[in-house]
């Protein structure tokens, strides 16, 4: 075996493990969930605060407190019905909290639920948006309208993709405050906020919109090659927060809360993202605001702002500011649209990871493919051939150099019968039969190095990616993104009881279809060179394909479709070439040899 192979397949064993080590030391933690609310950023504070009870929240300038408001779960709510989305607004604080895609399932099973993004305060997992204006300038939290107080329902009745509503609540100061809630077709929300002061007195606040999270998501994956959490943009420059990260920020003892705050000068967003879906306040382009991530461990609370610039308005004017809201599926046609139409580098909140350069023109082709051909499957299949393709060049320098080697092999075994123990001879002269030979040992590693880092871009690119979830291939593979389902368990399907749940330790040892295709293509792919003399190191390679097909059995059924395609084509290419060459692989003798355990061939 030569020491290209060998390097590659301790390299990716190695890998692996390392993966599957990561994941069985650190499964997702159980979330906690708490009954409080959210609350309003302060004007003035260069880091708002949050607080574990709605009037325990300080004012912005003078520390008054919070009135009693109506209970969330008892005030009116108005209906959201779009052909994508499905909730209502809650008039307690005009939040945002109920959201369903209609889109999208919870499983493949008949009947599932639908996926619900948004949940109100009181449900099992509250997860809101909030906007409003945070007081300033000798005003209180009495003044404006806070996140529970209730609203009037001024016109509309119910908010779809052509009808917008639009809220008011008048303020004991005398102002009116108004809202204006539109959606479009997918899933992009416009708050248009207004404030007409009618009062005596000048007033100074501060619009914000807000998104607020009781506790991680129910869900988490907790998996380390996949960014769940805060996701934000400043002017350009992404930023990534774990939620295991955000309460490792700056204690501030006085506010019992701890925050990341950056100042964006022209352009940005702010929110939390989990694998497949997002919710991200966006305000308008060239407007400077502050972009604050907090946690409050009392409440265990995460909450993401986008605070914008205090603002005075005179008695008699009038002032709005519009701001959206992302709630939605990360489809990439969609995100990159909402970038085309303004949203800075927003196709940046997917997750693609180190090798973004290899990932993104990954995801397009196979994208592109899947639109094409019109099954993910079959897709991944055209992927790896057009990958492979433009490797040719290199792949063919690489088997020749291999077929060249095997030539000389005699004449190096001569060598270092000639040589013995003396290593620098042994290397003089194999170094000068490379240079009459014109050979180079080292140029089959350049496709070898290529394929890992292309390799692990397309794992990243099927476990991040909204387009393989539940994307059916054949047969009983209709979701690319999950393990196979199939099992030797109950025989693939013939016998009438369950195979073992993906993740389990008889779904490792129970492997179905796919992975012991994996395995045979591996094991046919090293068969196409005799084993290394070496009784130790064949043992070792012996097994590795073995070893594969029990690691990758819960993996996902697409990254494993990939690697049986990209087995299959190598074989075809190595055994052509290297045919082409002179030199003619005993496949089926190294087979047999490798059942007799005797000693390979190594015909021409």
């Amino acid at each position: 075996m030569d020491d290209q192979n060998k390097n590659l397949l301790i390299a990716t064993a190695l890998s692996f493990a390392v993966i599957l080590g990561w994941f069985v030391l650190f499964p997702p933690p159980e979330p906690t969930v708490d009954p409080e609310t959210a609350l309003p950023p302060a004007a003035d504070s260069a880091a708002p605060a949050i607080a574990a009870t709605p009037e325990a929240a300080p004012g912005a300038a003078t520390g008054a407190t919070q009135s009693a408001a109506p209970t969330v779960a008892d005030a009116p709510r108005v209906p959201i019905e779009t052909e994508r989305l499905v909730g209502s607004i809650s008039l307690a604080g005009g939040r945002i909290d109920d959201l369903s895609l209609k889109d999208y399932r919870v499983s493949l099973e008949d009947g599932a639920d639908v996926v619900h993004l948004l949940n109100p305060v009181g449900s099992e997992s509250p997860h809101y948006a909030v906007f409003g204006w945070a007081p300033g300038g000798g005003l209180t939290l009495d003044d404006v309208p806070s996140i529970v107080t209730e609203w009037s329902l001024e016109s509309g009745d119910t908010l779809t993709s052509d009808a917008p509503i639009v809220l008011r609540w008048d303020s004991p100061t005398g102002a009116i405050f108004r809202r204006t809630i539109e959606v479009d077709e997918d899933y992009m929300f416009s708050v248009t906020q207004s404030v007409e002061n009618s009062g005596s007195q000048a007033m100074t606040i501060a619009p914000y919109g807000l998104i607020a999270r009781h506790g991680e998501p129910t869900d988490l994956k907790n998996f380390f090659i996949l960014h769940e959490g805060v996701v934000a943009m400043a002017d350009g420059t992404l930023a990534e927060i774990d939620y295991d990260e955000m309460p490792d920020f700056a204690m501030m003892p006085s506010q019992g809360a701890r925050a990341e705050v950056v100042q964006v000068t022209e352009s940005g967003w702010i929110g939390f993202t989990d694998h497949y879906w997002m919710t991200t306040v966006i305000p308008e382009n060239g407007t400077p605001f502050r972009q604050v991530a907090k946690y409050n461990e009392a409440s265990n609370i995460y909450q993401t702002e986008a605070v914008q610039p205090t603002v005075t308005i005179a008695p008699g004017q009038s002032q709005s500011v519009t701001t959206q809201l992302f709630a939605g599926a990360k489809e990439w046609e969609t995100i990159r649209d909402y970038q085309d139409a303004g949203v800075d580098r927003f196709i940046d909140s997917i997750d693609w990871g180190w090798f973004f350069f290899l990932t993104k023109p990954i995801f397009w082709l196979l994208h592109h493919l899947n639109l094409l051909i019109g099954n993910m499957g079959w897709a991944i299949i055209g992927l790896t051939l057009t990958i492979k393709a433009l490797l040719f060049p290199l792949a063919y320098k690489s088997y020749v150099s291999m077929a060249k080697m095997k030539e000389l092999q005699p004449e190096m075994e001569k060598i270092k019968e000639r040589a013995g123990d003396d290593r620098q001879k042994l290397q003089q002269e194999m170094m000068e039969m490379y240079k009459k030979e014109k050979v180079n040992p080292a140029s089959g590693c350049l496709p070898i190095l290529l394929q890992i880092p292309i390799f692990f871009s397309l794992y990243k690119v099927i476990f991040v990616t909204l387009e393989l979830r539940h994307a059916p291939w054949l047969g009983p593979f209709q979701d690319l993104s999950a393990p196979d389902p199939t099992s030797i368990f109950n025989f693939f399907g013939l016998f009438p009881w369950a195979a073992p749940t993906p993740g389990s330790l008889l779904a490792l040892v129970f492997i179905g279809i796919l992975p012991m295709l994996l395995g045979i293509s591996m094991w046919l792919q090293q068969k196409l060179n005799p084993a290394p003399t070496d009784p130790t190191q064949a043992m070792i390679f012996a097994w590795l394909p073995w070893v594969f097909m029990f690691m990758l059995g819960g993996f996902a059924s697409g990254l494993v479709v990939y690697w049986i395609a990209n087995n299959t084509i190598t074989f075809t290419q190595q055994y052509l070439i290297m045919r082409s060459q002179g030199y003619k692989p005993d496949v089926f003798g190294n087979i047999k040899s490798g059942i007799k355990r005797g000693p390979k061939p190594d015909q021409k």
